[in-house]
């Protein structure tokens, strides 16, 4: 289990309702480890700045997981976690490793912008 402030899926279904529900969705695919954490925090701090985006976390180690893991657009990624923004269902861009606050800003203001 991830100890972070959002929410949580645990699940493939749990993964594909979410996208089907939510037009703007930010997943965060980690562990509890140094290159993470840090990322949870920001995305926790963002949330109620972009009330028109959903966070999410899931855990890299969950099998439930290989709905992110498997995605074309991870192929290649070296470093955990995985950072998936997504359009209505698509993947929109996908980052990993340690982020900066400035960094997924820049991603939520090009690919989420606020009517």
């Amino acid at each position: 289990m991830l100890y972070t402030n959002l929410k949580h899926i645990e699940s493939a279904a749990d993964y594909n309702r979410i996208l089907n529900e939510n037009e703007n969705v930010m997943i965060i695919c980690g562990r509890m480890g140094p290159m993470c954490i840090p990322v949870y925090g920001i995305a926790e701090d963002l949330e109620s700045e972009y009330p028109h985006v959903k966070f999410f976390d899931m855990e890299f180690d969950n099998p439930e997981s290989y709905v992110i893991r498997n995605l074309p657009e991870v192929r290649g990624f070296m470093g955990i976690p995985f950072t998936i923004y997504y359009k209505n269902g698509k993947v929109v861009k996908a980052t990993s490793s340690i982020q900066t606050k400035d960094m997924i800003t820049t991603i939520l203001d090009k690919e989420f912008k606020a009517i």
